[in-house]
């Protein structure tokens, strides 16, 4: 069973920064593609960024373009969400996760697509 373990969220300022790292259990944690979704309350669950397991490609909402920036150490098990010029509009539980199939060929976006997740952490910006 995969465990993934959020860490690093917070209060802050509009225009603020935050790192936000996962933490994953298992052996094979680099043969999968790693994302990060997250949740407003009373919104659905939404795709913020996604990292493929060959680390070659990466893939962001349009919301958060030149402000995130996902990574991923596959010697530590651990992906992590970098996220500069923060918003109000940014708050919300975050939430990563992990692809339902190793060495999937294209980055996918739908939370359908991943099947292990972390119990998220929250973050909250204050204009």
């Amino acid at each position: 069973q995969v465990q993934l373990i959020e860490s690093g969220g917070g209060l802050v300022q509009a225009g603020g920064s935050l790192r936000l790292s996962c933490a994953a259990s298992g052996r094979t944690f680099s043969m999968y593609t790693m994302a990060w979704f997250r949740q407003a309350p009373g919104k659905e669950r939404e795709f913020v960024a996604a990292i493929s397991w060959t680390t070659i490609s990466t893939t962001y909402a349009d919301s958060v373009k030149g402000r995130f920036t996902i990574s991923r150490d596959n010697a530590k098990n651990t992906v992590y969400l970098q996220i500069n010029s923060l918003k109000p509009e940014d708050t919300g539980v975050y939430y990563c996760a992990r692809h339902h199939t190793d060495r999937y060929y294209s980055i996918r976006i739908s939370p359908n697509d991943y099947d292990f997740w972390g119990q998220g952490t929250q973050v909250t910006v204050s204009s």
